[in-house]
């Protein structure tokens, strides 16, 4: 009987699906107004969108105030999947928050140079993706750059930066390399920190094909608008959504620590009644949370 009803099973399962030779069912014609659009199509980004919101200026500077760790240690599940390190920094010491703006490079040949010209004049803009986020950017923007890695092609100079910056844009994350590295250390970028792979001397070579889309940078997926926040000790990528979650558990877990500090300075305890809390020491943490 038990055979039985396995095979049975099994039959049930496979006239489920559909023959083996079933039609796909055309696609939707893209309207040609699509090609001419500010930002590009991505279909996924477009479902994402559904749960996303917004993210005030003045919650962007709560998250430039606490510690990378804090934060990473507050995004749940999204904590390994949405933190990326390698990253060599022309402001040491800034730290880089903002909204994301994502690009994709790709290596140049010729028939997608031509189609890139293409789609630049039939759309009234500059195909240098540098260029258009020197026109484009809004302010805390954050330029997130898909440029292949450590195997990419740098992505802009001093004067096209310099262009970005006063947009008042946050700042550029590049998956790749960037030239100029003296002068983007210089006055003019004192508050416009870059995040590049590496730096090197050559003009940049890739070309530019979708604008505002979900990019890849290193092992991590950026969505356009995801807030990035950087420094020395990696960036993090904080789904909108997450904000409010990640600033509240941040702060729980700063007033942890500073009492955990405030404990092993006491000298009154030894560390491992501080490092993991000893109940006691909870309950005195408890009543002082109380108070506030």
């Amino acid at each position: 009987m038990k055979v039985l009803a396995l095979a049975l099973t099994v039959a049930l399962s496979l006239t489920a699906q559909r023959p083996f030779n079933t039609p796909l069912a055309a696609d939707h014609p893209v309207p040609k107004e699509a090609l001419t659009n500010r930002e590009g199509y991505s279909p996924i980004y477009e479902v994402l969108k559904r749960d996303r919101t917004a993210v005030t200026d003045d919650q962007l500077k709560q998250l430039a105030e606490y510690q990378l760790e804090n934060l990473w240690g507050s995004m749940g599940e999204y904590r390994d999947t949405n933190y990326v390190t390698g990253f060599q920094a022309t402001q040491p010491g800034k730290r880089l928050v903002g909204r994301a703006l994502t690009m994709r490079f790709l290596p140049s040949r010729p028939d997608l140079d031509k189609a890139a010209r293409t789609l630049a004049d039939e759309s009234n803009r500059d195909r240098r993706f540098y260029i258009r986020a020197g026109e484009e950017a809004r302010k805390n923007d954050v330029i997130v750059v898909d440029l292949g890695g450590v195997e990419g092609a740098n992505f802009f100079g001093d004067i096209t930066a310099l262009g970005i910056a006063m947009r008042d844009a946050a700042g550029v994350l590049i998956d790749g390399g960037t030239r100029d590295l003296a002068e983007l250390r210089g006055p003019d970028f004192s508050n416009f920190p870059v995040f590049a792979r590496f730096f090197d001397i050559q003009p940049a070579t890739w070309l530019g094909t979708d604008w505002n889309v979900p990019i890849r940078v290193g092992s991590a997926t950026v969505v356009p608008g995801d807030i990035v926040v950087a420094d020395e000790g990696g960036v993090l990528f904080i789904p909108p959504q997450l904000v409010a979650q990640v600033l509240e558990r941040s702060a729980e877990r700063r007033r942890r620590e500073n009492f955990e500090r405030g404990v092993v300075r006491s000298k009154k305890y030894i560390i491992r009644d501080v490092y993991p809390l000893h109940p006691k020491l909870e309950e005195q943490l408890k009543k002082q949370n109380e108070k506030k």
